[in-house]
């Protein structure tokens, strides 16, 4: 058989023709095969890494909460500590609170030199003290376990009383000759007493007559060791209307004022110092709330310098104490209803109340605190900015600090919670003025 090259060679081209896209196609099978595996691989890796890190993630959520339940064993072991320790310290101070009136006793006078009164007082000839200002205290140590005061009062008042430094309960002072036995469990300890005036001037103007204690009782001068005194005058946030209301719909009531809830004690007792309050409610620097003149004729600017919140006629001795520092709240109630004062009304009595803590206190620091809305926050931060007094300082909590239905007391004052925001809110202004430290617990 004969074969021409010619015909060998097309016959060839065309098997190369044929060979040539069945090598393609077997690449690109090859490639996608590839990129098949290499896909399912990456997947699977991805689900093994998921897997890892969700095991992971899990193990971590589980040590934290086991971690998050160690911590609130360890708190709640340590709330225990110290409820166990103080219902401890309050059983004693409840053994010694018991109300029995002794058959033996001894009377002293109401102005012993022991008794170490803070605020505005006047002791009389026959050695009884009286005294109506807001916040008003006594404190002193006593044995023989039992304690009681001989008292009278103009109208009724409410007290705290605080043994060995915890709660003790209030009383209720009112009529001409009462006797309210404060402590009433006979031992041989020292206790401290601290009696506090919770109601304002208006609720009436108490005298403590004499202090009765157990026959062979004595009074011992108590010593606080406190870093000095702030005085506070101001209104009715200041004298703490309303703190233990429970709504803001609730009426006004003597038996919710309770100034020791109010930012000023708060304050005082996060710095360890002694206060005093000249404070009632509804009084402004130059209008008072609801006066149909735009400058009333008995505001803040002449109370004061009195001794007595509600009667004239003693002015009070200011070499009896000076105070470290003098914080003024007042402004709410020049502008909370109309006729408002003009701008030069309301700063020419904030100007009289400056030049009289000058006249009778040199030059303490006074710490400015404006309301937190009206015309008096902008009077005020242009008062203090151009009187150019270098111990005049101006403090703000603005509105919004307190407001919600569980900072509210009485007729939508701020409550106890209100109160404690009110603080916090001025704390770090005294820390910077004073130069005293942030102590970093709780302001309450």
């Amino acid at each position: 058989m004969k074969f021409s090259v010619r015909k060998v060679l097309v016959a060839f081209a065309a098997i190369s023709i044929i060979t040539l896209p069945l090598k393609a196609q077997t690449a690109d099978a090859h490639a996608q095969a590839h990129a098949s595996a290499s896909a399912q691989a990456h997947t699977q890796a991805m689900e093994i890494h998921k897997s890892a890190h969700e095991s992971a993630m899990d193990n971590h959520r589980s040590a934290l909460e086991e971690h998050n339940r160690a911590v609130e064993r360890f708190n709640r072991a340590f709330r225990d500590f110290e409820e166990d320790n103080l219902i401890e310290e309050r059983i004693s101070a409840s053994r010694v609170r018991k109300m029995k009136k002794v058959t033996s006793y001894i009377s002293l006078p109401a102005n012993d030199a022991n008794i170490r009164y803070t605020g505005r007082t006047l002791a009389a000839s026959d050695g009884s003290v009286s005294f109506d200002w807001s916040g008003t205290y006594l404190e002193v140590t006593f044995t023989g376990g039992y304690i009681a005061m001989r008292i009278s009062d103009t109208k009724k008042n409410y007290y705290n009383v605080f043994i060995d430094g915890f709660p003790a309960g209030t009383v209720e002072t009112f009529g001409k000759d009462s006797l309210i036995v404060l402590a009433g469990a006979p031992d041989k300890r020292e206790h401290t007493l601290r009696l506090q005036k919770r109601s304002e001037g208006e609720q009436g103007t108490t005298t403590i007559h004499s202090f009765e204690l157990a026959k062979g009782g004595k009074l011992i001068k108590f010593e606080p060791g406190r870093n000095g005194l702030i005085e506070f005058i101001g209104d009715s946030i200041t004298a703490g209307y309303g703190t233990e209301a429970k709504s803001k719909s609730e009426p006004f009531k003597a038996q919710t004022e309770n100034c020791n809830l109010a930012y000023g004690a708060i304050i005082s007792r996060y710095f360890n110092t002694d206060y005093t309050f000249i404070a009632h409610s509804g009084r402004g620097a130059a209008r008072n709330y609801g006066d149909t003149a735009r400058v009333s004729k008995n505001s803040m600017k002449e109370r004061m310098m009195q001794t007595f919140d509600e009667n004239p006629a003693h002015r009070w001795n200011f070499k009896t104490y000076k105070p470290s520092l003098v914080v003024i709240n007042l402004g709410s109630n020049d502008f909370s209803t109309k006729p408002h004062p003009q701008k030069e009304e309301f700063l020419g009595a904030y100007s009289i109340i400056i030049a009289q803590i000058r006249e009778v206190y040199g030059d303490v620091p006074v710490l400015c605190v404006a309301p937190p809305k009206g015309a008096a926050f902008d009077y005020l931060q242009s008062f203090c900015k151009e009187k150019g007094d270098k111990n005049l300082h101006f403090a703000a909590y603005l509105n919004g600090v307190y407001g919600g239905d569980g900072d509210l007391g009485a007729s939508a004052h701020p409550n106890y919670n209100g109160q404690k925001k009110i603080a916090m809110n001025l704390i770090p202004y005294i820390s910077s003025i004073m130069g005293w430290e942030l102590t970093g617990k709780a302001a309450r």
